[in-house]
């Protein structure tokens, strides 16, 4: 039987989104977040789209061909330290990698921060005699007794998971793999990470820190897979099951059980996937304000953007990612005001439980979401669709006490915290583009996550951004991004050449080995030959810098001809990322990548909007307009009645089921064919402060 649906779910902080691709082209569904125990919500949301395809869970699996699951269960598991306990390896001499890093270039002269505790500690770091120069010759043999005793020491803490990562094991494996012989020899159930099989870089702090990552993620994420999967098939689930990654595609659970650590930060890396999938524009910001945070990315000439500095908690990830940036801004922020006086939204959040004040589950702090309903932006009646009643007055009770300390009114201090909201996200678009020599304004800006509609109107005024697009499923654009999102892996080796010397022969040896390594990848994921592509990319730094970029490159095996083109392409990009650029230096080469792409065809039924003989029109709502002071009634649409092409002209709100635009004066939003609110300004110039 041909499959009838595909899915994708995304589990946030408050909300899982399950988007559903069908018979009646794209749908969203929203459940409650059910931590720890994240599987039964994931399951919820199944149920819930089943019953909304008049269909029992079991028949509605059975007729799905594939389930993408976009989980934050990893990053969750970091941050809140509660992955598997890891011991080192290391060489004798080297045991403070993890503690001295990479000498941090941030917040350097902050003489009141104190220094972070590494990864793993050093009464679970063991030393090995051993040597590898980097050439690949090796100084002083393995001391495998060394190892024996390591292990022995290791099952005495205990540990549950192994990071091992040895000097220039990039360039010369043998003694890394035969630690690894030895402890699967004398501990065979134990998990054990190879620092070059991982992540094959020169870098030793990077590629140590992300073994020590993927290990303590090894108990962790095969477990909650194991569960989900289990509930699928108990179900009657017969389809592929794919896991979302943070290089902006999936893998199967196999390969992400194998390779944890792609799993972090993988959801927000579907929403740039799902805004290219949207529009044809080349440079592009998307935002997601979910519940729980707000996430920033940016599409630059038609590509998305890789960094290789990502942070979780005080660590670097180690691997290049999606460079999607979060701060801690999402509608369940909550509230406060600091020994100053000054009123301040986040980090904090009341996530799934016990929520904002207004859902009446025991919440008592004020959140985003208690004061835009306090504001009059949200309905009360018809949260997501009307499954849930808001209640207006709990959120007023939650926020008096801050209106009383800063000495405002209720709904003036509603408003306070909905602006202050606001200048913590405009703060994190302002890191990914001015701070990089980026003008906003520049860029078109697409706009997901539940709670993004009722802030990005008057965001773009204060950008001085003249378009914008809220999509149809805002409330689930990573879940979206995850429909039309393909497989993903990658292999990376180290090769250090430069541009005045560069080793061809070598190179392309290289190359042509990691492109077999993402054939294999994509033979595993069930990938057919005509269906995969490759895509390439190389880390660079000028001759004496110290820190590498990613940079992608068009395809290979390279010739004499395609050295200067690949020193102007890393020209081109440290120019982008610094603002400067010096074409007369030496580019040295360090690593090189194969990215494999397997293509997913069919998986996405588009949804086109007719225009409708429907009165968009379903009253007005009294809204609470900053400038004035004071609630003035603003005209509501309801999204599903606005056809393709129709247009609507602010101050208004329009209403769906899953998000609610506020559209400003001077702004019109008009609905394209896939039912999408493509927003411009009509005015000269933004303005702030009122609706």
């Amino acid at each position: 039987m041909t499959p009838r649906y595909s899915v994708c779910i995304d589990i946030g902080g408050t909300f899982t989104d399950c988007v559903v691709a069908g018979e009646r082209g794209l749908d969203i569904y929203k459940t409650e977040s059910t931590p720890p125990a994240f599987e039964r919500g994931f399951m919820d949301s199944l149920s819930l789209a089943a019953t909304e395809s008049e269909l029992d869970l079991g028949a509605f699996l059975r007729a799905t061909g594939t389930i993408v699951h976009g989980t934050t269960v990893a990053t969750n598991a970091l941050v809140e330290g509660r992955t598997a306990r890891v011991g080192l390896i290391c060489n004798e001499g080297h045991p403070d990698v993890l503690t001295l890093r990479e000498a941090p270039r941030k917040r350097a002269f902050d003489w009141k921060l104190n220094y972070p505790k590494p990864f793993v500690p050093r009464n679970r770091t063991c030393e090995v005699r051993g040597r590898i120069d980097a050439r690949g010759n090796e100084l002083i043999p393995l001391h495998e007794a060394d190892v024996r005793d390591a292990v022995r020491y290791l099952q005495r803490c205990p540990v549950d998971a192994i990071a091992v990562s040895l000097l220039w094991s990039v360039v010369a494996p043998t003694h890394e793999r035969r630690v690894r012989e030895i402890f699967q020899d004398l501990w065979p159930n134990v998990p054990v990470t190879l620092g070059h099989e991982l992540n094959p870089i020169p870098r030793e702090y990077r590629r140590t820190i992300s073994a020590a990552i993927d290990a303590s993620l090894h108990g962790v994420m095969p477990a909650y897979l194991e569960r989900v999967e289990g509930a699928l098939r108990d179900a009657g689930f017969t389809g592929s099951l794919l896991v979302a990654n943070c290089i902006g595609g999936m893998m199967t659970v196999e390969e992400i059980a194998r390779r944890p650590i792609y799993s972090i930060m993988s959801g927000p890396t579907l929403t740039p996937v799902a805004a290219q999938a949207l529009c044809n524009e080349p440079d592009m910001v998307v935002i997601d304000m979910g519940g729980t945070t707000f996430d920033v990315s940016a599409i630059r000439s038609g590509r998305l953007i890789v960094t290789t500095e990502a942070m979780i908690n005080d660590d670097l990830l180690g691997l290049p990612k999606i460079d999607v940036r979060s701060v801690g801004a999402g509608g369940g922020s909550i509230a406060w005001v600091d020994p100053g006086g000054l009123l301040r939204v986040g980090p904090k959040s009341a996530g799934a439980k016990p929520g904002p004040a207004c859902y009446g589950r025991g919440g008592d702090q004020p959140t985003v979401t208690d004061a835009n309903l306090a504001l009059g932006i949200l309905d009360p009646a018809y949260f997501l669709g009307g499954r849930m009643t808001l209640d207006p007055e709990a959120a007023r009770t939650a926020i008096a006490p801050i209106a009383e300390r800063i000495n405002l009114s209720v709904e003036e201090a509603a408003y306070a915290i909905h602006v202050t909201s606001n200048e913590n996200m405009i703060a994190a678009i302002e890191d990914i583009t001015v701070n990089e020599g980026l003008d906003p304004r520049d860029s078109y800006f697409v706009a997901g996550g539940g709670a993004t509609g009722c802030h990005i109107g008057e965001m773009a005024r204060t950008l001085g951004i003249a378009r914008f697009m809220v999509p149809r499923l805002a409330a689930g654009l990573s879940a979206h991004g995850g429909l039309v999102s393909d497989i993903r892996g990658e292999a990376s080796a180290t090769h250090h050449t430069s541009s005045q010397t560069f080793a061809l022969g070598a190179v392309n040896e290289t190359l042509l080995r990691l492109r077999a390594s993402g054939d294999e990848f994509l033979e595993r994921a069930g990938v057919p030959p005509a269906q995969r592509r490759f895509a390439y990319a190389f880390q660079a730094r000028y001759k004496y810098q110290s820190w590498e970029i990613d940079v992608p490159f068009d395809d290979a095996p390279l010739s004499e001809s395609d050295i200067p083109v690949l020193a102007d392409a890393f020209h081109q990009m440290h120019e982008r990322i610094y603002t400067i650029k010096n074409e007369a230096d030496e580019v040295e080469f360090t690593t090189w990548t194969v990215r494999a792409v397997g293509l997913r065809e069919g998986a996405v039924v588009s949804h086109i909007r007719d225009r409708t003989s429907h009165r968009s029109l379903l009253g007005t709502r009294q809204v609470f307009i900053g400038a004035e002071r004071a609630f003035q009634a603003l005209p509501v649409h309801d999204a599903s009645a606005l056809g393709a092409g129709e247009s609507v002209t602010g101050p208004a709100i329009i209403d769906s089921r899953t998000t609610t635009l506020l559209l400003h004066a001077g702004q019109r939003a008009t609905i394209d064919d896939q039912g999408n609110c493509c927003v411009e300004r009509t005015d000269s110039a933004p303005r702030t402060g009122s609706a």
